[in-house]
């Protein structure tokens, strides 16, 4: 198994491409079940999630393409991916599949909508606490669906198709409104999901949607009208820039120091976080190519964080910025409201010398002056990357074991920091 050596010190200067998100390229593949037509998606990243989604996809038949780059385009360019599902032949998403990436499961919805029956294996993914899909299978029985769950499957019809309902999630979740809002699209009537996530990943979708024929509105907010439709048709469609990514670099260029502009990266989609490191003292100025980031060698200041739905601070970006206040001259207090058990990283960036107290659903982290290089293991793919940051700082040489976490959600990690003068390198174990 891989692993990825950081060697601490120096600064990063340069440019780092901003890909195409995971948490939005995995629905828009997905709703390509939805049509016979093709599907064209632009700037898919080139990650473990997503060649796990093609395989589970082409189980049900759909078929794909990938274009080959065009004459002068530049190594950060997602892939363009073409997708066709003109005849699903089989409507069973099977465990060994469907274990080894949570979002998968979200194929229930399209296939309801369009075939009306599937059988889905209950989910696996990252181990960041229960995230149960009770939400999921409220919203589609909410829609007609009739749910059983049969040896770890969840077995669901629709005879004669779903129809259109009022829905109120009874908390907020992305992928229950992903996967409600694409199985509505083809619900006879009209369906209106309240208390509905206002994630940039949702708008994308919607966008999709909306270009291959579906009838919504008000995605973005907390109510969403979608107006069934017979069909879907194909379209064209571009990924949005990952803002987790952006993030995540903007934490890696605060916690060395360094100016790098993040190309591609939109501040609207994660505008809580880059107030936070502008709080900590961390210079961010969007301009006309992405956002630059830059700090001169001052200090970090402390902060105090609540992880919270968009758009909040991203539970996605809290052991990155829990690594980067290791570093902060004080105590900062990060809170994590939205998923149990995502203090893992904790005791492994204890290895690196920080100092990290837990207080409930609090991890109080005390500043300290250095930490230093030690063998770690990744738990999930946020915490890995937050090894990673604080490796970059850690004086000696930080092993990351485990990195099959980081390639489910980073596209060319160590290619993009070493390109702006990190040591790193990846290892085949």
């Amino acid at each position: 198994m891989d692993k990825i050596v950081v060697t601490g010190g120096g600064t990063l200067n340069g440019v780092i491409p901003i890909s195409g998100a995971k948490n939005a390229a995995l629905p828009l593949m997905i709703s390509s079940l939805l049509t016979a037509d093709p599907l064209v998606l632009e700037n898919v990243p080139h990650l473990a999630d997503t060649e796990s989604l093609i395989r589970i996809l082409t189980n049900h038949g759909v078929g794909y393409q990938v274009e080959g780059k065009r004459k002068g385009q530049n190594g950060g360019e997602g892939r363009t991916i073409h997708f066709t599902a003109g005849e699903i032949v089989d409507t069973t998403a099977p465990y060994e599949l469907v274990s080894k990436m949570r979002a998968s499961f979200w194929v229930i919805g399209p296939l309801l909508a369009r075939m009306h029956e599937a059988r889905v294996s209950l989910p696996g993914g990252c181990a960041i606490g229960t995230r149960p899909v009770d939400l999921f299978l409220e919203s589609l029985t909410a829609l007609g669906a009739k749910l059983d769950v049969e040896a770890g499957y969840v077995v669901a019809t629709a005879p004669g198709g779903l129809k259109g309902a009022g829905y109120r999630f009874p908390k907020v979740s992305v992928g229950a409104t992903h996967v409600a809002m694409m199985a509505a699209s083809l619900a006879r009537g009209q369906t209106v999901l309240e208390n509905a996530a206002r994630e940039p990943e949702i708008v994308d979708l919607a966008r999709c949607l909306i270009a291959m024929g579906a009838r919504i509105s008000g995605a973005g907010t907390s109510t969403i009208v979608i107006d069934g439709v017979e069909a879907l048709h194909g379209a064209r469609h571009r990924v949005l820039p990952d803002r987790i990514e952006t993030g995540t670099y903007a934490m890696a260029v605060a916690m060395t120091g360094g100016d790098v502009l993040l190309e591609g990266a939109q501040p609207d989609l994660l505008q809580a976080a880059l107030d936070i490191l502008v709080e900590a003292g961390v210079e961010i100025e969007p301009t006309n190519e992405g956002i630059r980031v830059r700090r001169n060698g001052s200090g970090l200041r402390p902060v105090n964080v609540s992880t919270a739905p968009f758009p909040g601070f991203p539970t996605d970006l809290q052991a990155q910025l829990m690594a980067l206040m290791t570093r902060a001259e004080g105590d900062s207090r990060i809170t994590e409201t939205i998923f149990e058990n995502r203090f893992m990283h904790v005791q492994e960036l204890a290895r690196l010398g920080a100092r990290i107290s837990l207080e409930g659903q609090s991890a109080i982290v005390h500043g300290v002056g250095h930490l230093t290089g030690a063998p770690v293991m990744a738990t999930d793919l946020r915490a890995s990357v937050s090894l990673v940051i604080a490796g970059l700082v850690a004086q000696g040489e930080t092993t990351v074991n485990r990195v099959y976490h980081l390639d489910r959600g980073f596209e060319r990690l160590e290619e993009k920091l070493r390109n702006c003068g990190a040591r790193i390198q990846r290892v085949a174990a």
